[in-house]
């Protein structure tokens, strides 16, 4: 399903040789003296280690970046020191860059020998080793960068990694594209808990879903003595009449369900946070910093990625949860701010470089992102297709509170919706059908909504879903007039 890597060609050991007595000499210019200890090789960029003469301060050093760029003719130089050594990192782009393919990071064994469900192929580390973490243990992953940075690879490269490892039993995604062009080619795939979600009104539903969802799976561990998710999967497998016994105990709230099986694992990824800010701040920004706080022990993880690092996005709230983060390449320094906290963000490279920073940790690891092409992503896609067919969750994007309005006076003769017909006469007469339009327009809630669609589609009226295009509609307004004289005659 994944293209082999394209051979590498090393860097010859003359031409690094002579970057490093460039460094010394541009450097010596500057009064700031010291000598290129040890090179580090790597995929994307080379690693002169700079060990600076006594007195001098690392941010004389660090103030030097532009001027080496331009000594060295190279697009942008990192400089940073190199933790437990009396060394400074300067990271010059290699003159050819190494393609890093996602076939290299899942065939290692760094991904292979991973226990985890959650593990993530990222890349390789600017030293050139594979670069594997969980999202078990960030818990949840906060993303930013530019456009053309390399955001949208990374991400479908993250979706890839757990589609790799785990089954659509072990593992369900909430996809949320406000784009309406980066995950729709997941759609379809059995690993999906609801069809991508375009719509920024079903996106807030679903993260309210996701914190009643949270706060179920906590009364159901709790009943059991579970203390994660993991722990409740073992006991249902080792002693599933002690869970049944266990679960008789809980009082039901509303219609919420508890039975003795085993729970998924819950994945939401959002790719342009800005939209859903924007339009549903309140409801977005509330459900996002309860599950951030409360459900990684439930088995629930959020990866979050936007374009725009502005503070009204990535508000106090939302940072403070999310101490995993990842930075492409951005326009300045405050937006490198914003994301990580400090500079450097600016100075990466664009196409899959990145910094990654881990939790409990103020250290910036730099990543060379794994890329994975749209032929590839499509590829596995058909397959998983090919396998299992997705069995989507209704009442995931439905409005809790719409449940009283649209739950009376919804069977009609043969259980027909009552408001079939109108329906039926807005989609012809419009030429547009979908679950939000209705919604829309006849104020509707999303499971009445969707049933009718369900309707004309069986009846002829629609075409098939499409993805997140939109659905044909296969009759004319003449359908229209012989409806009225039918109506007419009767």
């Amino acid at each position: 399903l994944l293209s082999p890597p394209p051979p590498a060609e090393p860097v010859s050991r003359k031409e690094l040789l002579a970057i490093a007595r460039r460094i010394e000499e541009r450097c010596a210019e500057f009064a700031v003296d010291g000598t290129v200890t040890e090179i580090h090789p790597g995929p994307v960029v080379t690693t002169f280690e700079f060990r600076p003469d006594a007195g001098i301060k690392l941010s004389r050093i660090t103030a030097l970046a532009d001027d080496l760029a331009l000594a060295l003719k190279a697009d942008s130089v990192r400089i940073d020191r190199i933790p437990g050594r009396p060394t400074v990192g300067i990271e010059v782009p290699n003159r050819e860059r190494q393609l890093i393919s996602f076939r290299e990071i899942v065939e290692s064994e760094t991904f292979r020998r991973s226990p985890d469900l959650l593990t993530l192929g990222l890349g390789k580390t600017q030293s050139g080793e594979v670069f594997c973490t969980s999202l078990s243990k960030m818990p949840h992953l906060l993303i930013a960068g530019a456009t053309g940075s390399g955001k949208s690879v990374g991400l479908n490269a993250i979706i890839t990694s757990i589609l790799y490892r785990a089954r659509p039993d072990e593992v369900k995604f909430i996809l949320i594209d406000p784009k309406m062009l980066e995950l729709g080619l997941y759609e379809g795939i059995p690993h999906l808990l609801v069809p991508v979600v375009t719509d920024m009104a079903l996106a807030a539903n679903a993260l309210k879903w996701a914190v009643r969802e949270m706060e179920r799976r906590y009364r159901l561990l709790a009943s059991c003595n579970a203390r994660h998710i993991d722990g409740f999967n073992r006991l249902v497998e080792r002693d599933p009449a002690a869970v049944e016994k266990a679960i008789e105990s809980i009082p039901r709230k509303g219609s919420q369900k508890f039975e003795a099986k085993r729970l998924p694992k819950v994945v939401i990824v959002v790719d342009e946070l800005a939209d859903l800010m924007m339009t549903t701040r309140q409801d977005t920004e509330e459900a996002i910093a309860r599950l951030a706080q409360k459900a990684r022990a439930v088995g629930i993880h959020l990866v979050l990625a936007t374009q725009r690092p502005s503070v009204d996005i990535l508000t106090g709230t939302i940072k403070a949860n999310f101490p995993a983060r990842i930075a492409y390449r951005v326009f300045s320094k405050i937006d490198s701010r914003t994301i990580l906290d400090g500079p450097g963000g600016e100075r990466l490279l664009g196409a899959g470089d990145m910094l990654h920073r881990q939790p409990a940790s103020a250290r910036l690891i730099r990543i060379h992102g794994a890329y994975i092409s749209g032929d590839e992503s499509l590829r596995v896609v058909a397959w998983l297709k090919q396998q299992a067919k997705a069995e989507y969750d209704r009442s995931v994007l439905a409005d809790p509170q719409e449940g009283a309005e649209t739950g009376a006076d919804e069977g009609g003769p043969g259980g027909q919706d009552p408001l079939y017909e109108k329906a039926l006469r807005l989609v012809v007469a419009s030429g547009q059908a979908s679950t939000s339009f209705l919604q829309r327009r006849m104020r509707l809630g999303y499971s009445r909504a969707a049933r009718i669609i369900d309707e004309l589609e069986a009846n002829g009226i629609i075409g098939p879903a499409d993805g997140s295009r939109p659905r044909e509609v296969l009759v004319g307004t003449d359908f229209l007039e012989r409806l009225d004289q039918q109506s007419e005659e009767d």
